[in-house]
């Protein structure tokens, strides 16, 4: 059984990663992208998300077999540093891509980029108290969406977004990344 508190918190997580995929996807979006890649391009990223959290998670477990109670710890700071790097990476990065993230190398780089974040978290996934499965269908599920909306809204409102949800996505994940810290310290968690 899945507790609220479990569910919010994957949920919260879910849409910190939304985010990053939105504004990619609204970038893309910018440039145009006929209506055959849209799936292609939502499926390329949810599939990189849910990978990335596999292998995060997989080496949460070893971690947790290594440093038992301390792995909840470090998880919980990757997730914290993970949302700071994409803060400074949002504020830093001011240049447009010009390489094509619809097909090819392009949304394979794309993919590679808003997934990396992804490994982070899911190292830290195994400590939240849900089953994993269950982690990885709302990342999954947020990313295809996020990534339809991000296409669907990315002509209409442009780059300000597309700036704005990667720095939104950072600030939520450091957010999140203390909250679970304190809420383990103080086994509220």
């Amino acid at each position: 059984m899945i507790s609220l508190a479990g569910a919010i918190k994957v949920a919260v997580i879910a849409v910190s990663l939304a985010l990053d995929v939105f504004a990619v996807s609204v970038g893309v979006g910018v440039r145009g992208v006929a209506p055959s890649l849209k799936w292609r391009i939502g499926i390329a990223f949810a599939t990189a998300e849910v990978v990335m959290n596999v292998v995060g998670a997989l080496l949460g477990a070893v971690a947790g077999r290594l440093l038992g109670e301390f792995a909840g710890y470090l998880g919980f700071a990757a997730l914290f540093a993970v949302g700071c790097y994409m803060i400074v990476e949002a504020v830093r990065d001011a240049e447009k891509r010009s390489l094509n993230l619809a097909s090819g190398w392009g949304l394979f780089l794309a993919s590679l980029s808003i997934s990396l974040d992804s490994l982070g978290i899911g190292f830290s996934i195994l400590y939240i108290g849900v089953p994993v499965w269950f982690s990885l269908a709302a990342v999954a599920a947020m990313s295809v969406l996020a990534t339809a909306l991000g296409l669907a809204l990315g002509k209409r409102l442009g780059s300000l977004i597309e700036d704005r949800a990667e720095l939104i996505g950072g600030v939520l994940l450091a957010l999140t990344g203390a909250v679970f810290i304190l809420l383990k310290a103080l086994h509220a968690g």
